[in-house]
């Protein structure tokens, strides 16, 4: 054997163990917690210092409230729907309180939570009186013998299960308003102005996975619309054998390419890694489709991701001893 034989083999003992060693030096979190406000033409030069500060102070406090669930021993579950309730009552998102307006000058509101323990899921769309709609998903997913209602039926469903209605006006802020106006003179909207999302997965200390995702939708949308936020392996998904996704973004392509469980399968069937099938569907399936946005993920060894194509993702992450919040694409 030549002296270049056992200097390759040398080269090949030592990357395989370097490699070894970068796999098994992963610790495991106790918890983790990863959350999105939505994705889009989000740039520096589009927000000023005070609403980028409104941002980032939002998303903290929502990580805040998260992490003390997850901490605490609260499951995966109520996490993500204790986060994403509280986005839907921030008017900064396109969700709840702050969602934009149909054509018709309407709010249509939807939604969807899933539990990656046995894939049970709930979700609802076109709900104009629920203040928040993700809790209505999950009330449908453990009360009802289905996954999706929608319009006056999930109403009905949430009156007979002691969900008060709220008045339509108190989904009225005045920024969607004058969006609302700007889009009916232009007939078109901004990629920022189209899509927004807020959303949430987590894994919590007993190795549990979910997912939930709400939205008010798009921007002046017509014909009862539904994108892919309430749609189970579009917009949401989650299963503690890979993953928990949410998504945010062009939902009539996320919904073609079943985003969110696609990431899964990826995971589940060629055994590559949660970063490596986020890549595969978000950086090359959807950017070569024109589709633009994100998804925010965690898996059951605790990694995290937050892939998007688009400019800027409203996003943040927590676990033990570790924190971080961003909006622009750069940081």
């Amino acid at each position: 054997m030549t002296k270049a034989f056992f200097y390759t083999l040398l080269v090949q003992i030592i990357i395989s163990s370097c490699q070894s060693m970068n796999e098994s030096s992963h610790h495991k979190p106790e918890y983790a917690l990863v959350i999105h406000g939505g994705a889009g033409v989000i740039t520096r030069n589009s927000m000023d210092s005070l609403t980028e500060k409104s941002y980032r102070s939002a998303l903290d406090s929502v990580l805040t409230i998260g992490e003390k669930i997850l901490a605490d021993g609260g499951t995966s579950l109520d996490a993500v729907e204790s986060v994403v309730a509280w986005m839907e009552d921030n008017p900064l998102f396109n969700a709840g309180r702050g969602s934009v307006f149909t054509y018709d000058g309407k709010n249509e509101m939807d939604a969807s939570i899933m539990n990656g323990i046995d894939l049970s899921a709930g979700s609802v769309g076109n709900v104009r009186h629920i203040r928040n709609p993700i809790k209505l998903a999950r009330m449908v997913m453990e009360k009802s013998p289905h996954v999706m209602l929608v319009g006056d039926g999930a109403e009905e469903f949430a009156t007979q299960n002691g969900v008060g209605l709220v008045d339509s006006s108190y989904f009225f802020t005045q920024i969607r308003w004058d969006a609302h106006m700007k889009a009916l003179e232009d007939e078109k909207t901004s990629a920022a102005e189209k899509h927004g999302t807020v959303g949430a997965v987590a894994l919590d200390k007993y190795g549990n996975l979910a997912a939930a995702t709400s939205t008010g939708g798009m921007t002046n949308k017509r014909w009862n619309r539904i994108g892919d936020s309430p749609i189970i392996g579009a917009g949401t998904y989650a299963n503690n054998a890979t993953c928990a996704i949410s998504s945010t973004g062009h939902g009539e392509l996320f919904i073609r390419y079943a985003v969110a469980h696609d990431i899964s399968a990826l995971m589940a069937y060629k055994g590559i890694s949660l970063q490596e099938a986020a890549n595969e569907v978000v950086m090359k399936k959807l950017k070569e489709a024109k589709g633009e946005g994100g998804i925010i993920g965690v898996d059951h060894d605790g990694n995290l991701t937050m892939t998007f194509n688009s400019d800027g993702m409203y996003r943040g992450y927590v676990i033990p001893g570790k924190r971080y919040v961003g909006i622009f694409g750069n940081e």
